[in-house]
């Protein structure tokens, strides 16, 4: 007679319980609160999406379309936003350690009291964007178009030729 794997079920069950955390869904429905760790988005035309609190760490959105959504609250620890298309978008209070917005087009985006220590933003375009409150503390702003950009002091607007600094 055949065995059933019982004891694995189990303790799988018990680790579920445990944690209380949901498993990552790739497939799951773009809303408010989804659990998207280590997932792979890139090339996906997302437009006005709301993500708010949601759990992106490890995911990729590579050349992805988010403009006009709302990340908002979320964890992107390690996400990669590389060459994605954020114009408008909202990261407010998200967490953004160490993400990936190398040549990121985040345009009139807000990241206000966004953590984005250690982030790369290797050529992506902050023009017109919203750093109030933003922690930039390690992040990589080489070759960064700052032009309009509101700065962390709130108060400041960076230069019309504000490349990797704001002047």
């Amino acid at each position: 007679m055949m065995q059933r794997p019982f004891p694995a079920l189990v303790f799988g069950l018990f680790l579920v319980t445990v944690s209380g955390a949901a498993l990552a869904d790739c497939n799951g429905v773009a809303q408010a609160g989804v659990v998207w760790r280590r997932c792979a988005f890139d090339g996906q035309a997302m437009p006005g999406a709301r993500l708010t609190g949601a759990m992106l760490r490890d995911s990729s959105f590579q050349r992805a379309d988010l403009t006009g959504a709302d990340l908002s609250d979320a964890d992107g620890y390690r996400a990669k936003f590389i060459s994605a298309t954020l114009v408008g978008a909202r990261f407010d209070r998200a967490r953004l350690i160490e993400v990936d917005f190398t040549r990121a087009d985040l345009a009139g985006a807000s990241l206000r009291d966004a953590d984005l220590r250690n982030a790369k933003l290797v050529g992506a375009s902050l023009a017109n964007a919203d750093l109030s409150g933003a922690k930039l503390g390690g992040a990589d702003l080489h070759n960064a178009d700052l032009s309009g950009a509101r700065w962390t002091d709130g108060a400041r607007l960076c230069g019309p030729r504000s490349v990797g600094e704001c002047h």
